[in-house]
């Protein structure tokens, strides 16, 4: 049965499918604003429904007693009867009609001709006519010595067409309060009803209806700048109000020129859309997390072959060419992982035959310099035998020969010790030391070296004793092969100067030249094992220089430029103590 393969493509399509978490979250954020807002909305329209039905439900309650009054004064003008007889009836209709405390019927003078009461009327006839309802006069809204609220009803009689008195008669609007505490919103919502001119005249909340008896005025309440600036409404706001979020609705009364308002607290009115916020939010944050969850392992299976070549790939750069990668997918990972390990095999394969080939080179280059530069001494020696044995040789060639030996035997010791000292360096041993007299018996020793090569040898001794604490055959070796190689690429007539000088807590030593200098290119490997830049030599000169200098705690640096030279400088931790001086 064939496999089916596996595609990296079908991991994308999971990938791209948790990419729906951003559209999910911005979904829910979505939703969140448009139901908070669709709640708030449908609150607000509620709530205005409310305030419209009780605001009509008042403006039928004072329009239909208006009429009431209205019907009366119509049986009373311009029917002939009697004063009795209309003191009768208006008695009774007081007595039919309770919202009516009294009602007295004046003459066009303001005399009483029939009266409710018993006793003086307490109404009188108006003095001007602040608003009409259904054609009747309204006086103002006032609160009664029972404290409860009334107002006055007056109708300008007639007869025959002119003047004949007044109906005029004392409203309660007790039921208004009623009506008004009826009404419920939630638990904490309440309404409200102020007059034309501002005045508090009934409220639906138990705890403040002292500021109806005390006639407050709530022109500035924030509801009724709203409706000034929009018209006669409805209009909502959002305010604070004893230090509670509040969210008010108001409508005015036509024709009464009354606002009803109906407020409730914004955390009462937002209940629902919390609680379905709420719902939503865990709804969509255990999506979310199912999500992420999903995501992770889907994620995970997808990113464990990438880590797993990744770090392959930093063991091989580190060096460790047996790593391996195990990638079992069965898709185009599976095939990378293979190819990795291939590589890695070619990889430990080529870096055998690039070891082999470097020791087959380095080998021919040891060989090569050993025959190069042993063949010259040895030669040497050889002749200087076959010479020494003939007989015909005076005294003073022998010791010549012999001299030749001599050197050409200490030339091949400096060549073993150089090989040695590559193997297994030797151990220095530290001593207070003189650096201006080590110098100048180096210089003296070698100046014959100089001559022959046309070469000039100068120094520049500092001023007044140089000690260190170093090992006097180690670092005469060093100035020594320093000075060599100074003097071997110097030509004919050139100069090598010996510097020495304290600069701080620091000995310095340079060895300067006239030579041809060295490439730029070059500088950075002089210091490394078999690098010359000399047609002859294995080039350890200078690496176990740089080795016997760093074991002495010093350091050395070297400066060139092609044609004008090159200049070594030495540098050691300088001993200024009277123990040292002493000693040395």
């Amino acid at each position: 049965m064939r496999t089916r393969r596996r595609h990296i493509a079908t991991r994308f399509a999971l990938l791209l499918a948790l990419a729906a978490v951003v559209p999910l979250i911005a979904y829910g954020v979505v939703s969140i604003l448009s139901l908070r807002s669709g709640t708030r909305q449908s609150v607000v329209q509620g709530n205005a429904n409310v305030a419209a039905r009780a605001a009509e439900e008042i403006r039928r309650y004072i329009t239909t007693n208006a009429e009431l009054l209205k019907a009366l004064a119509a049986n009373l003008q311009d029917t002939g009867l009697t004063q009795d007889q209309q003191d009768r009836i208006i008695k009774n209709y007081v007595l039919d009609i309770r919202e009516f405390r009294e009602i007295t019927l004046f003459d066009e003078t303001g005399a009483v001709l029939a009266t409710s009461r018993i006793g003086k009327p307490r109404v009188e006839v108006p003095r001007s006519a602040p608003l009409l309802v259904a054609g009747v006069s309204m006086s103002p809204i006032r609160v009664d010595e029972d404290l409860l609220p009334s107002t006055v009803f007056a109708i300008h009689l007639t007869k025959l067409g002119a003047p004949a008195g007044w109906l005029v008669g004392q409203f309660s609007l007790e039921e208004m309060w009623r009506t008004v505490d009826r009404i419920k919103i939630g638990a904490h919502g309440y309404a409200l009803v102020l007059a034309s001119n501002g005045e508090l005249v009934a409220h639906g909340d138990p705890n403040r209806k002292a500021l109806v008896a005390q006639s407050t005025n709530m022109n500035g309440h924030p509801l009724m700048a709203a409706l000034r600036a929009a018209g006669n409404g409805p209009v909502s706001v959002e305010y604070t109000d004893e230090g509670e979020r509040k969210l008010g609705v108001a409508a005015r009364m036509i024709p009464l020129g009354w606002t009803m308002i109906v407020e409730q607290p914004t955390s009462e009115a937002d209940a629902n859309a919390t609680v379905l916020q709420r719902q939503l939010v865990v709804a969509i944050s255990v999506v979310l997390l199912l999500m992420i969850l999903a995501g992770y392992f889907f994620g995970r299976q997808f990113i464990t072959p990438i880590l797993a070549l990744q770090r392959g790939t930093q063991a091989l750069a580190a060096g460790h060419l047996e790593e391996r990668v195990d990638i079992r997918t069965g898709d185009e990972f599976s095939e990378l992982g293979q190819a990795f390990n291939t590589m890695a095999d070619k990889l430990v394969e080529l870096q055998e035959n690039i070891k082999r080939q470097e020791r087959q080179a380095m080998f021919g280059r040891i060989a090569a310099g050993l025959v190069h530069d042993l063949s010259h001494p040895v030669q040497n020696i050889g002749n200087s035998t076959r010479l020494l044995l003939r007989d015909d040789v005076d005294p003073e060639s022998r010791d010549m020969f012999r001299r030749t030996i001599e050197r050409e035997l200490a030339t091949l010791r400096h060549f073993m010790d150089d090989l040695r000292n590559i193997v297994k360096p030797k151990p220095i041993e530290r001593f207070p030391m003189e650096v201006n007299g080590s110098i100048a018996d180096i210089i003296e020793s070698m100046r014959g070296e100089g001559d022959r090569g046309g070469v000039a040898l100068e120094t520049r001794y500092a001023a007044g004793p140089l000690m260190i604490e170093g090992d006097v055959f180690a670092l005469g070796r060093v100035y020594r092969n320093l000075i060599t190689n100074a003097i071997q690429a110097t030509q004919q007539g050139g100069r090598v100067t010996v510097t020495t000088a304290r600069v701080g807590d620091r000995v310095e030593v340079s060895v300067e030249d006239t030579g041809s200098g060295i490439p730029a290119e070059r500088l950075a490997a002089i210091f490394e094992d078999f690098v010359t830049t000399k047609r002859r030599g294995l080039g350890l000169g200078l690496a176990i220089t740089k080795r016997i200098v760093e074991q002495l705690d010093g350091t050395i640096g070297v400066e060139s430029e092609v044609g004008r030279g090159t200049t070594f400088t030495l540098r050691f931790p300088a001993r200024d103590d009277a123990s040292v001086a002493a000693a040395s």
